[in-house]
């Protein structure tokens, strides 16, 4: 076991090594970064490195979340540095090192586990980079949070649900502690089980292995089977509905069970319309504007300009009724037709365009 250990660490350690040797390879076909007419240092004169560490970059929220910060990136003509999560904690310190060495002048932290970056990001901090966190507290003052307003996010879902089904329902619950949003989420689900003493929660699951949707799937299928009585699915992450949606399609309970999730794609969008989707309801922030608002937030940083420590893009309640009301099939369609999901005035300045 000790080999097989020094194995995998001596596999590591090289991967680690080929990456950043990757990275700066690749920086080295990237075109130099624009200057910006009438920004403030660096951005005057360009060459301003970001650094964009992933935990999470599976589905169409993160997919959606990088295509905004490259846009907001490319207006401010910054050099963008991505590099994709895995799930992995220890690959995640790996890459903020890489962007460490790299000599970047921010790093955006997109989601992690708190307990496994605390060090390596003060280190950053102590270099002189600048740090912004999306969706994972990193309880440290210098490093701004941004969130989608979970609070809000969770309690537009579950009035909307109680608005469905009443306030005595038997309800199913998808959740995996440790990650700053489901955990404030699970917060207001706690706190809505305690004001509706009628709903009862009959079983709880969850997990983030990939794939994340079909996971979850198999998961629900049990649940599904063990608890026939289920009416109400409260999965507050759209892989988890996803999942938690196949799983009813299947067993041919999507006239019996009705899923409130947040976050929304394209794909989202089309099996919330499908014919007799068991799948309802969600809120969301639009995740590409929330990544052109991280990427601003780290540019005000570098700046020198405060953009305050809490940056909150507000959620949007979006129905099955609402989507075929309007017709709505994409997400550009739904930013058309509902502005408050098409842009945030969170971490703007005249100096900066914003590319929503």
């Amino acid at each position: 076991m000790k080999s097989l250990l020094r194995q995998r660490a001596s596999v590591r350690r090289v991967v680690g090594a080929l990456t950043v040797l990757s990275a700066t390879v690749l920086g080295g076909l990237h075109a130099h970064a624009d200057s910006l007419k009438g920004a403030p240092a660096p951005f005057d004169k360009g060459g301003v490195k970001i650094a964009l560490i992933n935990y999470l970059s599976e589905g169409d929220f993160f997919q959606a979340y990088e295509a905004g910060a490259q846009k907001q990136a490319k207006a401010l003509g910054v050099d963008l540095r991505i590099y994709e999560g895995r799930q992995d904690a220890a690959e995640e310190r790996e890459q903020i090192q890489q962007a460490i060495s790299l000599g970047v002048s921010a790093i955006i932290v997109n989601h992690g586990l708190p307990e496994s970056l605390k060090d390596v990001v003060q280190r950053a901090l102590d270099k002189g980079i600048k740090v912004v966190a999306f969706d994972v507290d990193l309880a440290n003052p210098k490093v701004p949070q941004i969130e989608q307003s979970d609070h809000d996010l969770a309690a537009l879902l579950l009035d909307q649900a109680v608005k469905d089904n009443g306030d005595a329902f038997s309800a199913g619950y998808v959740y995996v502690a440790g990650f700053a949003p489901l955990d404030r989420r699970d917060a207001v689900w706690r706190e809505f089980k305690s004001a509706h003493p009628k709903v009862e929660e009959k079983a709880r699951w969850g997990t983030v292995d990939n794939p994340i949707a079909q996971s979850v799937a198999n998961q629900a299928a049990a649940v599904y089977r063990a608890h026939p009585d289920i009416r109400v699915v409260f999965a507050p992450y759209d892989e988890f509905a996803r999942g938690a949606n196949l799983a009813a399609d299947e067993a041919k309970l999507s006239s019996k069970v009705r899923i409130y999730s947040a976050d929304i794609s394209t794909a989202d969008i089309e099996a919330i319309r499908a014919p007799n989707s068991a799948w309802v309801a969600t809120a969301a922030t639009n995740p590409a504007v929330v990544g052109a608002v991280s990427v601003r937030t780290a540019a005000l940083l570098v700046a020198g300009q405060d953009p305050g420590h809490s940056i909150i893009v507000k959620p949007t309640l979006i129905t099955r009724n609402d989507l075929v009301k309007n017709n709505i099939k994409t997400v550009a369609e739904l930013g058309a037709k509902f502005p408050a999901f098409r842009s945030s005035d969170a971490a703007t300045a005249p100096w900066i365009p914003v590319a929503e």
